[in-house]
């Protein structure tokens, strides 16, 4: 190409029918090609592999030209992210990216626009998903004519990988995300379920779960201001559809975006997250647009408010001291629905001519228009008071391994020593029965506290409070958390007991252990009343006499290992 010739700065998307996504190689080449032409502007660099052995790359655009994550925070910069391709059959933010960033390497107002804020934003995720392309894996979407996978090269769906972190992806996403510290993320997505006229849903950082001052920032100044843009811009938004029955007719309800799903993940460090679904069945064209509307109005809020952002994120992270109240899992408010304006399609029931039931479709021919209740609010069901630190012992260490991986500060323990402690006994655990993206998930959890002494040794971890990741931490150390490291069974080997009793043997010292053993008779006796139906089950009643006694007790059974400091010990190193 000659000097003279004027590059061609077109996507694969406005290059061909408006039905086509990119390549991950087109795509990742025309970043490049950016890059290499605006230098001034736009670094691209490759910050880790994916499971495949892919590289995942990183845009980072500036107009002053700062591309050090450090020196933004020194000088209070606000920082915006976007992700992209996560689920890569849901490609419209691939594409609505390298456009955007195309018109800010070419326009100067667009570029003066973005002020101090810098951009950083991941093209693809997953890039194992993005190079296993097809046409036939999306079942319910109205194109584009090909698109990736949403599985990675570990068949993981990665907007649940985000706290287990079983994924090199995930881990390279947590190198990013506690380098760069971004106050507000857009991740794009496609949404699947009910059919009505919006074009464009939205799933923000639950504001009650978010909470403090940020969650008070969302729901009040910025969640109204995106949706007055987007119905400007000609995409009047809704929240994402989530009835809570069958039809949106009834009502839709705020998502719990836990931990493991992306903006669950924003939460824990106090970003403002958002996750936008456009709707599978409308044209691609319309949810390419729509994806880069949102993603456009949400970095022009953070121009006009990144400050505002900074300062609320900065204040909640003050707040999160020793001894403060951190929620750990929550329920919906059903007592406080609120009406939203909500354009559908009237829904029919029919005969299905499948099998004998009745059938869903919605009627195209006919629209409506009218108020439902919207569940936007959600109640704290679990909370604990945030200790002074963690203790670790070192035999966890793939669990060590996770939080180095999200950034954890962690600290060695220098010599043997002890500290004032508190445990927990885990006195009930309700486990999924089949696995879930890889893990047993634990559904429901239930502990007791006890206060102990803790016994530390050379080489144990001490995860200590009082820095930025604060929230972090306890979420996902704390067992009652809603996406914690024993809820994603981490843990799972304290469950088990490792010795038994041959029958014969026992049924002796069984009653030996009645007579001799203090308490036992009265506790024996307690559970003959409450169970007469297991009396005559020989194992019912010699395994409770085994678990009840002390003397064949296994200390470490049901006990969590992570231990609550109430004190930081003496003798540690970095």
């Amino acid at each position: 190409m000659s000097s003279t010739t004027t590059p061609d700065w077109s996507t694969p998307f406005e290059q061909g029918n408006r039905n086509q996504t990119t390549t991950w190689q087109a795509c990742i080449e025309f970043h490049q090609r950016l890059a290499a032409a605006f230098p001034q502007w736009l670094k691209l660099e490759e910050v880790g592999r994916s499971d495949g052995g892919l590289p995942i790359h990183l845009g980072v655009f500036s107009p002053e030209g700062l591309f050090d994550p450090e020196r933004a925070r020194a000088e209070g910069r606000p920082v915006f992210f976007n992700n992209n391709g996560i689920h890569p059959g849901e490609p419209e933010g691939i594409d609505a990216c390298m456009a955007m960033v195309r018109d800010l390497c070419l326009d100067p107002a667009r570029r003066a626009a973005l002020g101090r804020v810098v951009l950083i934003y991941i093209p693809v995720y997953n890039v194992d998903g993005a190079v296993n392309r097809a046409n036939t894996s999306r079942v319910s979407q109205n194109g584009p004519e090909a698109f990736g996978f949403r599985g990675n090269a570990r068949h993981l769906d990665l907007n649940r990988d985000f706290i287990k972190a079983d994924s090199l992806n995930a881990r390279t996403f947590a190198k990013v995300f506690t380098r760069w510290d971004p106050d507000v993320m857009v991740d794009t997505h496609t949404s699947n379920g009910a059919d009505y006229q919006h074009v464009m849903t939205l799933i923000p950082t639950q504001p009650d779960k978010l909470g403090g001052h940020t969650g008070q920032h969302l729901r009040e100044e910025m969640l109204p201001a995106l949706y007055a843009d987007m119905a400007e811009r000609g995409f009047p938004m809704c929240p994402y559809v989530n009835p809570v029955k069958e039809i949106p007719d009834d009502g839709i309800a705020d998502f719990l975006d836990t931990p493991r799903f992306s903006t669950g993940y924003a939460a824990l460090h106090h970003t403002i997250g958002f996750m936008p679904e456009t709707h599978m069945l409308k044209p691609f064209e319309a949810r390419y647009h729509s994806t880069r509307a949102i993603v456009e109005v949400a970095l022009a809020y953070t121009v006009a408010h990144g400050p505002a952002i900074r300062t609320a994120r900065a204040a909640d992270r003050a707040a999160l001291q020793p001894g403060a109240a951190v929620a750990l899992d929550w329920t919906l408010d059903t007592n406080r629905p609120r009406p939203f304006r909500f354009s559908g399609f009237r829904a029919v029931y029919e005969p299905s001519r499948l099998g004998r039931y009745m059938r869903l479709r919605y009627d195209r021919s006919s629209p409506w228009q009218k108020d439902i209740p919207y569940f936007d609010r959600y109640l704290s069901t679990a909370s604990v008071q945030a200790p002074r630190a963690y203790l670790l012992p070192q035999a966890w260490h793939d669990v060590a391994q996770r939080l180095a991986a999200h950034g954890v500060p962690m600290q060695r323990v220098a010599r043997t020593g002890t500290a004032r402690a508190e445990a927990y006994r885990v006195t009930r655990v309700h486990k999924r029965p089949v696995p879930f993206e890889g893990r047993h998930l634990h559904a429901e959890v239930s502990v007791h506290a006890e206060p102990t002494q803790a016994r530390m040794v050379e080489g144990d971890w001490v995860i200590p409070l009082g820095g930025a990741l604060d929230r972090f931490i306890v979420e996902v150390i704390e067992p009652q958390g809603i996406d914690s490291f024993f809820r994603w069974s981490f843990f799972d080997s304290v469950l088990d007991r490792k010795e038994g009793f041959s029958d014969y043997v026992f049924e002796d010292e069984a009653e030996r252990l009645l007579a001799d053993e203090p308490g036992l008779r009265e506790r024996f006796d307690a559970w003959k009343l409450a169970h007469p139906d297991l009396l005559g089950d020989r194992d019912a009643v010699l395994t409770f006499l085994y678990h009840a006694c002390h003397r064949y007790a296994e200390p470490e059974w049901c006990v969590y290992p992570v231990l609550r400091l109430q004190e930081l010990p003496d003798g540690l190193r970095g």
